[in-house]
């Protein structure tokens, strides 16, 4: 059902500086902050051959991220996304299953445009996951629209 790793989230307490740190100090190809009003944050994507790093940052007093970041203030893993081709499927057998889809269990657009979801960590050793639609054309994933636009 999984395909391959999309992108692993890192909630930093100082965007700009993390940003900095994987351009300058890693050498890596790092997008501009992007503000996701709706999911409650900012974000910035670290470009890798293989996948992607999402910095997070708190956006606004109703962050989803504000508490995990209380509670590490010096950052840390937040979530690992995977790929999917059918999201629906994917959501009806995870239910059926026993998994939790957090939030009222329908997808969400996420920071690539794609639809996601997140699972409960309790039900995937202690890691949150996320699940990300892809496109596919002729059994080969799509990249997102966001892909290659990393600065």
């Amino acid at each position: 059902m999984i395909g391959r790793l999309n992108h692993v989230a890192i909630v930093a307490p100082d965007l700009a500086a993390a940003a900095a740190l994987y351009k300058e100090q890693l050498g890596a190809r790092v997008s501009a902050p992007l503000p996701l009003p709706e999911h409650g944050v900012t974000t910035v994507f670290v470009e890798l051959p293989n996948s992607k790093i999402e910095l997070l940052h708190p956006l606004g007093e109703r962050s989803p991220i504000s508490n995990f970041l209380a509670n590490n203030p010096a950052g840390g893993m937040h979530h690992i996304c995977y790929e999917v081709e059918d999201l629906a499927a994917a959501i009806k057998r995870l239910k059926a299953e026993g998994a939790r889809v957090l939030g009222d269990g329908k997808p969400r657009t996420g920071a690539h445009g794609l639809p996601v979801v997140f699972l409960h960590p309790k039900d995937f050793c202690g890691t949150l996951i996320e699940l990300e639609e892809v496109r596919s054309c002729e059994g080969v994933p799509a990249r997102s629209p966001a892909e290659g636009a990393a600065a």
